[in-house]
């Protein structure tokens, strides 16, 4: 088993003995600057981050929302990379050896960067695990397969409109946990009623052994809480990262203490996940 696969499992091994669900959180890398994505990066885990998702700055996020494709376009004009954010990942891995860290984002920078030396580089600097989007099962030969073999996780999204003809598809080769897309659309716009969630994680845990975690629409507290009931772990994305956006000023510098508002929403967040199940 990888370090990746390994952590991972670790993690939800250790929710699970403590009897509670997961905070996951999203975080574009390099938002708004290296420098202070990198502080947030370093202080998620002590704010009650369980696992965190990294984005991948792209020029042409299509599954995601107008929070997180600002905060791309921050990244990027703020000089972040693919090879960067590679980079922060390693850094990040010289003070936390267990938080699992799955990259999320889009093949295209990927495939510019080569498969092979992408898997490589991600392995070496501690990622573990991938989610990416815009590649479906039936693409499983690009980047998934190649990524199982060398011992990185490949995460994968399963949707309302998954139903049970599709589903073990998209499970075939799954590693790490599922992430179930609560809401059909794009990132941060809604939230999805608890009943349906709870019906549709149900039935994805008669096809798999596999942790089950929950985004798409979680923006407060009691809404992580609502979800932590349900699943093994809430994912919280774009209200983080509009926190950041309502901290820049007019040319996207961060204003003083941005990381701390971040990572005080974090708090809160992680309070009413491991309260959920009391």
């Amino acid at each position: 088993m990888s370090a990746g696969s390994r952590r991972i499992a670790e993690r939800f091994a250790k929710l699970g003995a403590e009897g509670r669900a997961g905070l996951i959180t999203f975080l574009t890398c390099g938002d708004p600057d290296p420098a202070t994505g990198a502080a947030i990066l370093a202080r998620l885990p002590a704010a009650g981050a369980d696992l965190i998702e990294l984005g991948m700055p792209f020029t042409d996020p299509m599954a995601d929302g107008p929070a997180i494709q600002a905060a791309g376009l921050r990244a990027l004009k703020a000089g972040m990379t693919l090879k960067k954010t590679l980079a922060q990942v390693r850094d990040f891995r010289r003070g936390d050896q267990t938080t699992p860290i799955v990259l999320m984002g889009y093949f295209n920078p990927i495939y510019a960067y080569s498969v092979d030396r992408f898997i490589a580089d991600a392995l070496t600097a501690g990622v573990d695990g991938l989610i990416v989007v815009d590649l479906p099962p039936e693409e499983d030969g690009e980047l998934c397969v190649p990524a199982l073999k060398a011992g990185l996780p490949f995460v994968r999204l399963a949707t309302p409109t998954t139903d049970d003809k599709r589903l073990p598809a998209v499970l075939s080769n799954t590693s790490g946990f599922v992430y179930y897309v609560s809401i059909t659309g794009i990132t941060g716009t809604q939230s999805a009623a608890a009943t349906a969630v709870g019906d549709a994680v149900a039935r994805i845990k008669r096809h798999t052994k596999l942790p089950v975690a929950v985004g798409f629409g979680i923006k407060t507290p009691d809404q992580a809480a609502e979800i932590a009931r349900i699943a093994d772990a809430a994912v919280v994305g774009s209200a983080l990262v509009q926190i950041i956006a309502d901290s820049v000023d007019g040319g996207g510098a961060a204003k003083p203490g941005v990381a701390d508002l971040v990572l005080d929403q974090v708090t809160k967040l992680a309070h009413g996940v491991r309260s959920a199940r009391r």
